[in-house]
């Protein structure tokens, strides 16, 4: 897609709804963080116990930094496009429900604080359930870029030896990203086998 092209913009958003909109989720949360900390302490995660079930999926688009925001939005539109082009919105909107609670709910377990947020959780589950499909089922899925799997993986290692909190300071949700990539795996597994048997009747 041409950046500059705005009747590719609007191709895009036509095409991809629920990455449109997701992307602008994380742009008025990482808007929200920056102007107004009242209001992003109501949006960190809440334990189901409170009933504030809203809360449970709302730090996926809160993001800390230009560059944290850039980051997700991309690997958002290069993963999330390819599910719901070939799946359908609904779809991928599941899976972001899922692997986002998932993620949420796996970190603050882990680190025991709700101030946290991003999207990189899903992007993991994206990844996984990509990954997952086109090895279980190559002829009904397009492969992932060669290499992406790997270093994405090996990303996922580098921030979970604490060398970025070492050498940059920064906070990384490695639980949130570990539990997203396990939720994609396990929901693309699960499609992917229901396809192959769907497949196999239809065959009969």
């Amino acid at each position: 897609m041409n950046f500059w092209n705005i009747a590719s913009w609007r191709l895009g958003i036509k095409r991809n709804p629920i990455v449109a909109l997701l992307m602008l989720g994380s742009i008025v949360g990482a808007g929200i963080v920056e102007i107004s900390p009242s209001l992003t302490n109501t949006l960190f995660f809440a334990h189901p116990d409170t009933g504030q079930y809203l809360r449970m999926i709302s730090p996926i688009f809160l993001h800390f930094g230009l560059l944290h925001l850039v980051f997700n939005c991309l690997w958002l539109g290069l993963l999330g496009s390819k599910i719901e082009t070939h799946m359908g919105s609904i779809h991928l909107l599941l899976i972001v429900l899922v692997s986002g609670v998932a993620s949420n709910m796996s970190q603050y377990y882990w680190s025991g604080t709700v101030y946290f947020g991003g999207m990189s959780g899903v992007i993991y589950a994206l990844l996984g359930y990509l990954w997952i499909k086109h090895m279980i089922a190559p002829q009904y899925y397009a492969p992932l870029p060669s290499g992406l799997m790997g270093f994405m993986v090996g990303w996922l290692v580098l921030c979970m030896t604490g060398v970025l909190e070492v050498a940059l300071g920064i906070g990384v949700a490695n639980a949130a990203h570990l539990s997203g990539l396990v939720a994609g795996l396990l929901i693309g597994l699960v499609f992917s086998l229901k396809t192959l048997a769907v497949s196999k009747n239809s065959e009969k």
